[in-house]
């Protein structure tokens, strides 16, 4: 077990009085280098890469635009004893993450290449199919407990078709995901067509944060630091969550799952308000809405819980947890991140038994189909 696993409680934790096994819905892998793709990669993108490397759609080069998140966001006793990035040995994450809390099934998100910001958007294609075949490669087929996502980029909406059909036909993929900062907000027209492929082919879209669509992380500009940057992450999910209602993808998708990773939840109740009221006063602008906003979060789209808000008062946490509701809920643990939520302390407000298992297990469970 890992040092961090292993440590002494502080006064204020308390473990679960049982353990249960979870599905751990935000688990980061990484490439050791990006000689892992070669294998995966045509020789024409694998000479640009080395040649040319990453365009990304924004101002900033070789580096993220607030580098203290570098590198990889990681953990400090994430690196693993055999060298490379954190979440880039398979073996490493057994022995601290996967075996020691019971994870049943942890779901792959990909961060590396900032794959769905390439500004040559067939470069960008290339990646992703090429990270999409290293998944399973290096990752499902080596340990079955992780399960790989479609990455796409949407603003090539052809070449993520494309993209989508190639990895349905293998069948080993569990979800779509998507960028919530792509060039445009995502309920725009122009990306409808992943959604109704992802609805045809029964795939949760996945929209994990992070990612650059050539725009501020802010509704009003660049941040000084840091810790707003990482903070805008909320605004930026919200934002995409009115977007994907108001423009009325819900509406036009009824079946289509929608799965916001990594973006906390303790926004969500003042972000429906707000989209309720301006519904009933301007709903003449929006005749496609049949219903408020409000009713389609319920039912449409589901949230990851990390990183977790931790109030003051344990009751208001709860209280948030039951406006959301349970069953909208599923566990994260962003292993293995700096914010990392340990799922035997993630919650600081009593839960049941039984709401435990749906937000650590069967919730999951139910919108992926395990």
């Amino acid at each position: 077990m890992s040092e961090v696993i292993d440590r002494p409680l502080r006064d204020d934790e308390k473990p679960a009085t049982s353990r249960l096994r979870i599905v751990d819905c935000d688990v980061h892998p990484s490439l050791r280098s990006t000689d892992d793709l070669n294998e995966f990669l045509p020789k024409r993108w694998q000479q640009h890469l080395k040649e040319y490397g990453s365009h990304l759609r924004t101002p900033y080069l070789f580096t993220t635009p607030y580098p203290r998140s570098s590198p990889l966001i990681a953990r400090r006793d994430a690196w693993p004893p055999t060298g490379g990035p954190p979440g880039s040995d398979l073996a490493f994450m057994q022995k601290q993450h996967l075996d020691p809390l019971d994870v049943e099934f942890g779901i792959l998100q990909v961060l590396d290449l900032f794959i769905f910001s390439q500004q040559n958007l067939e470069f960008g294609a290339a990646i992703q199919r090429a990270i999409n075949d290293w998944q399973l490669a290096f990752w499902s087929h080596r340990d079955p407990r992780l399960k790989a996502s479609i990455l796409v980029g949407q603003d090539g909406v052809d070449l993520a078709i494309a993209e989508i059909e190639r990895c349905a036909k293998i069948g080993e993929y569990i979800q779509i995901n998507v960028s919530p900062r792509a060039n445009e907000p995502l309920g725009r027209r122009r990306y409808w067509p992943i959604y109704e492929r992802a609805q045809a082919l029964d795939l949760p879209l996945g929209i994990h944060v992070g990612g650059y669509g050539g725009h501020a992380p802010t509704g009003g500009g660049w941040p000084s630091y840091y810790v707003e940057e990482h903070q805008s992450n909320a605004h930026t999910i919200a934002a995409q969550l009115a977007s994907l209602v108001i423009e009325g993808v819900p509406e036009r998708f009824p079946k289509l799952k929608i799965v916001f990773i990594e973006g906390g939840f303790g926004w969500i109740p003042s972000a429906v308000w707000r989209m309720d009221q301006h519904f009933e006063r301007f709903r003449s602008e929006v005749p496609h809405l049949k219903r408020k906003p409000s009713e389609y979060v319920r039912e449409h789209f589901w949230f990851t819980t990390q990183p977790i808000d931790e109030p003051d008062e344990a009751r208001h946490l709860r209280s948030l947890i039951e406006w959301v509701g349970i069953d909208r809920l599923l566990f994260s643990s962003d292993y293995p991140h700096w914010d990392f939520d340990d799922p035997r302390f993630a919650f600081k407000t009593p839960l049941t038994e039984a709401e435990r298992k749906k937000i650590f297990s069967t919730n999951a469970r139910s919108v992926y189909k395990f």
